[in-house]
């Protein structure tokens, strides 16, 4: 089974030459946002990331942090009066783009009946969309991330419980992991991730025999790039592609 996180993960993290919107980015600078609920997101985004990717903090550290930020923005989010209906267009017009070789990595997965589970510390509704816009929503593709939740009028009021982050990606988030307990003849794991939270995302699976970790170092490269060669098997720099691991699945499927 494959477990990943979304976003600068399977999305891309630069596209021509600029950064690439996560899926909580495409939401704050959607035209659904006030310019005043712009602004204090992205104070937000400017306080609070460097604090993220600060490889001199710990985890300890950040954790309350980031559960501080995630917080404020969804309560912003909430108050924004946010419809239903608007999503699949905001994602049209977002500049979201999935890695190269989406489609083969997708494609493979669903042909092979090999499960891929995304453990998305972003927006759940708006990936799953990014997913269907690129017709790769495929019956394999199961979904943990933080959902929005719509009042009668289809209205966004707030956000499920419960918070994900990206330093709780683990089993305290996922309730009673049945989705693991189904899968426990799946002994070996693939897992893809960007930051050091997402080390944690196969910690709910049982009986794992071999696991590999493969890591895209997207931002600040020099500072980490020893912390995560430390915790990845496999750290990927500056590649805008799932080459590397489409490459390892068609070995692995061919065998």
């Amino acid at each position: 089974q494959v477990i990943s996180d979304f976003d600068m993960t399977l999305s891309r993290f630069g596209c021509n030459g600029r950064r690439c919107p996560t899926s909580h980015n495409i939401l704050d600078n959607s035209r659904v946002i006030s310019e005043d609920g712009k602004k204090k997101l992205r104070d937000l985004l400017h306080y609070y990331y460097p604090i993220e990717i600060d490889p001199n903090r710990t985890l300890e550290e950040k954790r309350p942090l980031m559960v501080e930020w995630w917080t404020r923005a969804h309560e912003l989010l909430s108050q924004q009066k946010i419809q239903r209906g608007d999503i699949a267009q905001i994602v049209r017009e977002s500049d979201a783009m999935l890695r190269d070789g989406f489609n083969e990595l997708f494609d493979q997965l669903h042909k092979h009946n090999i499960p891929l589970f995304i453990f998305s510390a972003g927006v759940g509704d708006i990936l799953e969309e990014i997913i269907r816009q690129a017709n790769v929503f495929y019956s394999n593709v199961n979904v943990v991330s933080n959902y929005m939740d719509f009042d009668d009028k289809g209205i966004l009021t707030r956000f499920k419980a419960p918070l994900i982050h990206t330093y709780n990606k683990n089993n305290s988030v996922l309730q009673g992991t049945e989705y693991f307990q189904q899968l426990s003849a799946r002994t070996s794991i693939i897992l893809l991730g960007d930051s050091m939270g997402d080390l944690t995302m196969a910690d709910g699976v049982p009986n794992v025999e071999n696991i590999l970790k493969i890591g895209f170092l997207n931002d600040k490269v020099e500072e980490r790039r020893e912390k995560y060669l430390g915790a990845y098997d496999i750290v990927l720099e500056s590649d805008e592609t799932l080459d590397v691991v489409n490459g390892i699945l068609r070995y692995i499927l061919v065998e």
